[in-house]
């Protein structure tokens, strides 16, 4: 009986990984691979060649076991929770733009709209700021004016305000995301590392060093398939479906548990090709393989 109980045990992981993975939006302890989990798929829209609209979308979702989606821009917010809420799935991340060049309109003005759509929630809505060249940080004092704006427009709405950093853009390195999110100081204001941004902008593969610093306000994470190194343009080597590429995604997610970081994981789809869900299929067995061997 004894020589037969870790079998099961990893059976029962995997039954429960199917279902998640790690859970809460924020926190501290190590996880176990048998607690529940956030892993839901973002940039699913646009190079679907099956042209799915939300409702279709949820129902594979849902079907495939995910946990939920996240949605791009303020449009059609209302159609993509009423497609998820019928399913019992999760709206997990909104991503809008920012711009905090001088005499622009810095954010959609529909979002203390969406806000109000979506209060007790807990949705998080991904920044991607822009209006001045990267990393330069004399738009600071700026881009906090802002960013606690946007914080308090609904003040009791439970979302919260991830700082994403995103090739080219103002925001362009995790470690100008930790550094305006001090500045912003408040406790729903965090960051969000992006594998394959990451990737694009580094000049070495220490990510530990960089995600150390961010702990104290890291709240999600998003990872794909990608390759060590990929010298030309375009998303292909460093976007790819989870298990594919040279880039050790398992490590990663490996160093990430023993950090501590228990937040809500995003897999990155823009660019990838074909049928969305046979890749998103993909994605999920080597997500269940991997916290199904995790110690």
């Amino acid at each position: 009986m004894k020589a037969i109980r870790p079998r099961l045990r990893a059976i029962a992981a995997v039954v429960l990984l199917a279902m998640g993975g790690w859970s809460g939006l924020r926190g501290a302890e190590v996880a176990k691979p048998s607690e529940r989990a956030v892993f839901f798929p973002f940039c699913i829209d646009w190079h679907d060649a099956k042209k799915r609209d939300f409702s279709q979308q949820a129902e594979m979702l849902k079907e495939l076991g995910y946990d939920g989606v996240g949605h791009i821009w303020l449009d059609g917010v209302a159609e993509r929770l009423q497609s998820l809420d019928a399913r019992g799935l999760g709206l997990f991340q909104i991503t809008i733009q920012v711009d905090i060049a001088p005499g622009k309109q810095p954010y959609d003005p529909r979002l203390k709209e969406v806000l109000h759509l979506l209060r007790g929630r807990g949705v998080q809505f991904a920044l991607l700021i822009n209006g001045l060249k990267p990393s330069d940080p004399a738009g600071d004092e700026r881009a906090v004016q802002v960013i606690r704006e946007m914080a308090n427009l609904v003040p009791d709405s439970g979302a919260q305000f991830l700082l994403y950093p995103h090739t080219d853009f103002w925001l362009e390195r995790i470690e100008d995301c930790v550094r305006v999110a001090d500045q912003v100081d408040l406790p729903d204001v965090g960051v969000m590392f992006n594998l394959c941004h990451w990737l694009r902008v580094s000049k070495d593969r220490d990510y530990t060093s960089r995600l150390k610093p961010a702990l104290p306000r890291l709240m999600a994470v998003s990872i794909n398939g990608a390759d060590e190194w990929d010298r030309e343009p375009g998303w292909g080597k460093y976007i790819q479906p989870l298990g594919r590429g040279d880039f050790d995604v398992a490590k990663f997610l490996r160093t990430l548990r023993a950090l501590g970081f228990k937040g809500p994981v995003g897999l990155q789809c823009y660019g990838i090709e074909g049928d969305v869900r046979e890749h998103l299929q993909e994605s999920l067995n080597a997500w269940r393989r991997w916290s199904a061997a995790a110690p």
